[in-house]
């Protein structure tokens, strides 16, 4: 008999109860950036039981495991995750920004790729930010990646504490992977752009591009085709599924 997780062969996990849960869970999505379940804590005790300390692509494994087979998670996933790996190996990055932390999937995912980068991570919730300092320190790589507590539409402060402790300025940011609320793409790109973060060659990959959805985004990067920026358009599906599609942007700045 067919599992109620497929349809036509196709993966379908949302169909389960903790994708519905999401759903109903969205108040709580948007005001805490936690579904209101557990299952970001029962993610990190999963992966302290199971993955190898130490181990940071057997972290992302692990991880991967428990979004198909326990409850889903609001992680860029596998198969948005090789368009991201894919991205960042092009890069000699020095320095990573990542918007949205959650619970340091994608943090993870990036430090294994990129072992000589030094990632810093901004986070809304406290209390996602903690987890994933865990699971980071879990994965071996809490040493390279910092998770700051903050978003970059707070009026500055968050920017200003980026420049102050973490060693942001002109030029310093070669590889860029906003994941967090999909109406802050846009502004926090121009705020990027505004404080000279960016350079020549930098690279922006953004996530959730046509589901949830970041339009004006899209419209942004389409209307700079060939001037500032060159952007390669990733087909691609919604995390842990693979009926709902999705988008993924890799943009590369060249002013």
């Amino acid at each position: 008999m067919r599992r109620i997780t497929e349809l036509g062969g196709r993966r379908a996990p949302f169909l389960r109860w903790s994708a519905l849960r999401m759903v109903f869970g969205g108040k709580s999505l948007l005001k805490n950036w936690q579904v209101g379940d557990g299952r970001e804590q029962a993610l990190l005790e999963y992966v302290e039981q199971h993955a190898r300390r130490g181990d940071a692509a057997d972290v992302v494994q692990v991880i991967d495991e428990f979004c198909y087979q326990q409850s889903i998670m609001m992680n860029v996933g596998d198969e948005k995750g090789e368009i991201l790996d894919a991205a960042l190996r092009k890069v000699q990055a020095g320095l990573v920004l990542e918007l949205g932390t959650y619970c340091g999937y994608s943090a993870t995912r990036m430090a294994s790729v990129a072992p000589h980068a030094r990632i810093v991570s901004v986070e809304f919730s406290a209390d996602n930010a903690a987890i994933a300092r865990r699971i980071l320190d879990h994965a071996g790589v809490g040493d390279r990646v910092s998770v700051v507590v903050g978003h970059l539409g707070d009026g500055g402060t968050t920017a200003d504490r980026l420049e102050a402790e973490h060693g942001f300025g002109t030029g310093s940011v070669d590889f860029a992977f906003v994941d967090h609320a999909k109406d802050a793409y846009l502004p926090d790109l121009h705020l990027m752009l505004d404080r000279g973060w960016l350079h020549p060659g930098s690279v922006v990959v953004a996530d959730n591009v046509r589901l949830p959805g970041a339009p004006k985004y899209r419209a942004y990067m389409q209307e700079q085709e060939g001037k500032d920026w060159r952007t390669v358009e990733h087909p691609s599906h919604v995390e842990y599924q693979t009926l709902l599609k999705d988008l993924v942007l890799e943009s590369t700045y060249q002013p």
